[in-house]
């Protein structure tokens, strides 16, 4: 089958809101499969900033199996390329635990967004998404989750939590999550929530000296600090973070 015939369009529902047109010559069978033992523990961070090596369409994808009693933890941030991609698949074994902390920030006319399914195969397994997205220009970030939890995947705990922050009107986010669940005794939440910079924080910030550019990066500072919590090691989050606000600092 050719490249253009396997080409997602935006009718793909996994694809709603891409860059798609940014795929051209792009090789999309670029999964990396990652098999996780039972019992053990396995971490990744995935970086993709402004560099060298960049290029203008990045394209991640991960399918995972998480073995029984294992813990798989993705920390990952997208802040450069025209339209950068984060795709995760992840199948969970019976009392195992995925971790995921994602942010995507960016201006022009850029695309920035994470992919995920979490599919509850077993009893017991736990799993957490936190998911931030900070956007300005006419820069887009987006997030598509499903969690899937099969039949006989009781006592499975799963949630999403994803948040964007808009700072200029012509910036946009979407937020597709879902829950497939054929299980009766589970918990499964999902949050999405949009918005601007607290004015009222913005406003006691000035009224105790503080200029306005300083007082937005210390918000913008805080709110993408919720993906990172579970996040063991500080020199590894604050990486993330000064990738982050570097991107933030050449729009102000």
């Amino acid at each position: 089958m050719s490249e253009a015939a396997t080409r997602p369009t935006r009718r793909d529902e996994a694809w709603r809101y891409s860059a798609v047109e940014a795929l051209e010559g792009v090789d999309l069978d670029v999964w990396r499969e990652i098999d996780i033992a039972p019992g053990e523990s396995w971490s990744e961070v995935i970086v993709i900033e402004d560099g060298a090596d960049t290029a203008p369409t990045e394209l991640r994808r991960l399918r995972i199996n998480v073995g029984e009693g294992a813990r798989c933890e993705v920390f990952a941030i997208a802040a450069a390329g025209e339209f950068a991609r984060i795709e995760i698949e992840v199948r969970m074994g019976r009392g195992a635990h995925f971790e995921m902390g994602g942010i995507t920030v960016g201006g022009r006319d850029t695309v920035r967004e994470f992919v995920t399914r979490v599919i509850h195969a077993e009893p017991e397994a736990t799993s957490n998404q936190t998911v931030r997205s900070v956007h300005w220009g006419k820069g887009t970030g987006n997030f598509l989750g499903s969690i899937d939890v099969v039949r006989d995947a009781q006592k499975t705990d799963a949630a999403q939590d994803f948040k964007g922050l808009l700072l200029d009107r012509g910036a946009s986010v979407n937020a597709v999550p879902q829950l497939e669940i054929f299980a009766d005794d589970v918990k499964c939440a999902h949050g999405a929530t949009v918005g601007q910079l607290d004015e009222t924080a913005r406003y006691y910030m000035a009224a105790r000296g503080l200029p306005p550019e300083l007082s937005r990066r210390l918000l913008v500072q805080a709110f993408i600090g919720d993906a990172l919590v579970g996040l063991d090691g500080d020199e590894t989050r604050e990486r993330l973070m000064r990738v982050a606000l570097d991107k933030l600092d050449k729009h102000l």
